[in-house]
């Protein structure tokens, strides 16, 4: 058939039909019986099957009747690639903030080799596939970026990462501008390395630690390089009284407002956590579109205090763009984003006793668009539409949760979990087919990655003993 011609049919090589679809376009249509075709890395058409079938022709037609619903690619927001997963419950479930981070978490991130790191990000990037997280964003505890990259590279994830990032000098012996300047040198570095571009699937973006491990000066750095560069910036904030007691005691002012005095906040950062803030704080974060990533999972493990004390509610009545992470595999312990979505649903319906808060509809925007818009890549990613990066996932509807089909969004939000993802596109590559990554060695990667676990955790001073006796 002559492409060419007027009204012929345009040539995909690829089209999936007669499936659910939720677009998380505009209008949020959802599309009963629909298709979507792909050309190379983009959606070229996305609609009712009709009238996909009648437009685009293509070598590799999926029949999904009956089978599948088509979401888009889900966006981690704060995710530990690196440390936690080849470690996960090594920390036991009872220990609070403080004693989780500087007790357990510091010293085993710091006993990784590049390997581990290696095995680590792998694991991280799998878990995220076959559960339907297509795009992620790291933490912040990277040590060896370039080593993390390589491995990603391999599973086809598409993300924004970077080498840890802090500079505060806390041994008065160290020189403070020395290390700032090594932090700056760092990130600049990195960003010259791995720049963010619509042709790469992992490029680099400022990720500090956060808390109060950053000077003023390495903020305003890495503000200045995230607009120049067109990426987020991401921190941890706030999820312990200590973050705004500290800046409260050193700089006047509660640890949002400090940052809006250092012009730190707006569109490009993403601050996680964001547990304990008052009134001001939200409407500072309100008015200068800062975005807010929500770990429910951490939350509720550590005892944050989110439905407690956490303005969620106020956040979402102002506009301030919440997204979702599943944080690190010692404190939600899974990189299952829609085990995430189900946690946000309900926590603050229950808190606040007011079944309004955060419907369905609103948990599925925090995992797709809001996730995208906070890293920076609403114009490709996060929904389905014509023009972005053919990044989606089909949800098999041949099992129990998925049955009966009434509301697809409720399904979900409240009944699946990533269990049920069949199969995976990112940059229109298929890689997770009928549950199995297409790319990775998975049979290899978890022998792998149990020796190196028990390798490590050798190494540690501290030890973890199951409450109950193993035999």
């Amino acid at each position: 058939m002559d492409t060419n011609q007027p009204n012929s049919p345009a040539s995909a090589d690829l089209i999936i039909k007669h499936v659910w679809i939720v677009t998380m376009d505009e209008e949020r249509r959802i599309f009963r019986d629909g298709a979507i075709a792909v050309k190379g890395d983009r959606i070229t058409g996305v609609g009712p099957s009709p009238d996909i079938l009648q437009n685009f022709r293509a070598d590799t037609v999926i029949d999904g009747t009956d089978k599948f619903v088509i979401t888009p690619g889900l966006v981690n927001g704060h995710v530990h690639v690196t440390g936690e997963p080849i470690t996960r419950g090594l920390v036991p479930d009872n220990t609070d903030w403080q004693e989780n981070v500087f007790g357990w978490l510091i010293p085993t991130y710091l006993s990784q080799t590049p390997q581990d790191e290696q095995l680590s990000a792998k694991l991280a990037a799998l878990e995220m596939l076959r559960t339907g997280t297509t795009c992620f964003v790291e933490a912040g505890t990277i040590l060896d970026l370039d080593a993390t990259v390589q491995a990603l590279n391999e599973t086809g994830i598409r993300g924004r990462l970077g080498q840890w990032l802090q500079d505060r000098a806390f041994d008065p012996n160290d020189d403070q501008s020395e290390l700032t300047k090594n932090a700056v040198a760092k990130m600049v570095a990195q960003q010259d390395r791995y720049p963010a571009t619509e042709d790469t699937l992992l490029a680099a973006a400022p990720c500090l630690v956060g808390h109060n491990t950053a000077t003023d000066e390495l903020w305003r750095e890495a503000t200045h390089l995230a607009q120049d560069a067109h990426v987020g910036v991401t921190a941890h904030m706030s999820a312990d009284p200590a973050d705004p007691n500290y800046y409260l005691e050193t700089a006047g002012a509660r640890a949002i407002e400090h940052l809006a005095n250092l012009d730190a906040l707006g569109p490009h950062l993403s601050l996680t956590h964001a547990v304990h803030l008052d009134t001001h704080e939200v409407d500072l974060l309100a008015q200068t579109e800062t975005s807010v990533t929500h770990c429910p999972m951490t939350a509720m493990k550590g005892g944050y205090g989110a439905t407690a004390t956490g303005l969620f509610p106020e956040m979402s009545e102002k506009g301030v763009n919440i997204l979702l992470g599943t944080d690190g595999a010692n404190n939600g312990n899974s990189s299952d984003l829609m085990r995430a979505m189900f946690c946000s649903a309900g926590i603050f319906k229950d808190s606040r006793q007011n079944p309004n808060l955060f419907p369905a509809t609103q948990i599925l925007e925090m995992a797709t668009i809001n996730g995208a818009k906070a890293a920076q890549m609403s114009d490709q990613i996060g929904s389905l539409e014509v023009g972005k990066k053919a990044d989606f996932v089909l949800h098999d509807r041949k099992r129990p949760e998925w049955s009966p089909l009434i509301d697809p969004v409720n399904q979900l939000v409240y009944a699946a979990d990533g269990r049920g993802v069949h199969s995976v596109w990112i940059n229109g590559v298929r890689v997770i087919d009928n549950y199995r990554s297409t790319l990775i060695d998975e049979e290899k990667l978890y022998s792998e990655i149990q020796q190196a676990s028990d390798t490590l955790v050798a190494r540690l001073d501290r030890k973890s003993t199951p409450a109950w006796p193993v035999i």
